[in-house]
């Protein structure tokens, strides 16, 4: 094997085990944030505990379908899982999975129905603004 082929082949296995790495951390903290054991986690994704172990020391990574399934569970995308984009970190701490499970279906509604639910959110906290201040005011 020539030098450059050489270096090219470094390279590429050393940015292949970093991303692993970081896929492995990346899982392993957003499972312990949100309270899971790796059996639990492995129950929720339909995969036996010892995937997930093997996830979060970087050993392997999960098929496509069980990629999906990890980031459901975790309340994350799979982008954003595997590869840690900015654009998905708000997603990542997202606590309340239900409602950010509701938002995502809010997502695939048509641009009217978005804009009611959007209506109906703003007059809600608008409501809850004002009796906050109207409570503490009272104090």
């Amino acid at each position: 094997m020539d030098a450059s082929l050489f270096a090219i082949s470094q390279s590429f296995w050393l940015e292949h085990l970093l991303a692993m790495s970081d896929f492995a951390s990346r899982l392993k903290q957003l499972r312990t944030q949100r309270g899971l054991s790796q059996t639990q986690l492995a129950k929720e994704v339909g995969v036996h505990y010892n995937h997930i172990g093997r996830y979060e020391r970087g050993q392997s990574k999960p098929a496509a379908e069980t990629l999906t399934r990890l980031a459901e569970a975790l309340g994350v995308s799979g982008d954003f899982l595997m590869e840690g984009r900015a654009d998905e970190a708000a997603k990542a701490t997202f606590e309340d999975r239900e409602l950010l499970m509701q938002f995502k279906e809010v997502e695939r509604l048509n641009e009217t129905d978005k804009h009611l639910v959007k209506e109906f959110l703003n007059a809600f906290l608008t409501k809850k603004r004002l009796e906050n201040m109207m409570g503490n005011s009272a104090a």
